[in-house]
């Protein structure tokens, strides 16, 4: 089933996100409609957060940039209670956009370099490093858990030109082909 994204402004997606055991109720379907909601709305990463859920799930499919970067082929995976250990080498810019935040895209610094576990579907544990755009697009999800969106990586003076856009992001004056919860949408 494909579930709304929560757009800009809403309260969930500055909620610090919680970790989850195997028990959780219907996670195999919720997992189902994170990749399709995902795949529908032509993103690269989805996490729990952005369709209303405070679980710290994420999944990524950075298949999309294997081409620009031979390292994203074949990154495709769930990720459930991650956590980053470890960042390293010099900051690079990259141009980030994200479902929550349509129409906008900066440029953002991130490390490229992160040593990170977390639990796949099965909950088998992983303990690895990911390195280029692999990194960057789990820091991406990642921030996601921690109630962190990009335009809190920019500058304050690009953050204070976009304060209008970003208004009119959670006032639902913005287009998009996937269904979303706006937070201050007047009725």
């Amino acid at each position: 089933m494909i579930l709304p994204v929560l757009a800009y402004g809403h309260t969930t997606l500055r909620k610090k996100a919680i970790d989850i055991t195997p028990d959780y109720p219907g996670l195999t379907t919720f997992l189902a409609d994170l990749w399709e909601t995902m795949y529908f709305a032509d993103g690269v990463g989805l996490a729990a957060p952005q369709v209303g859920r405070s679980i710290r799930i994420f999944v990524i499919d950075g298949g999309e940039f294997a081409e620009k970067y031979p390292e994203a082929k074949g990154f495709k995976s769930v990720f459930i209670n991650a956590r980053i250990l470890e960042e390293r080498g010099e900051e690079w810019s990259f141009n980030e956009g994200c479902l929550s935040i349509p129409q906008i895209r900066e440029d953002v610094l991130r490390k490229p370099e992160i040593h990170v576990s977390y639990l796949d579907e099965n909950f088998t544990s992983h303990d690895e490093w990911l390195s280029g755009i692999n990194a960057r697009v789990f820091q991406h999800e990642y921030d996601h858990l921690e109630g962190i969106l990009f335009p809190d990586r920019i500058s304050n003076l690009r953050r204070m030109l976009l304060k209008g856009k970003l208004n009119d992001i959670s006032k639902g004056k913005v287009d998009t082909d996937y269904k979303m919860i706006f937070p201050q949408k007047k009725r």
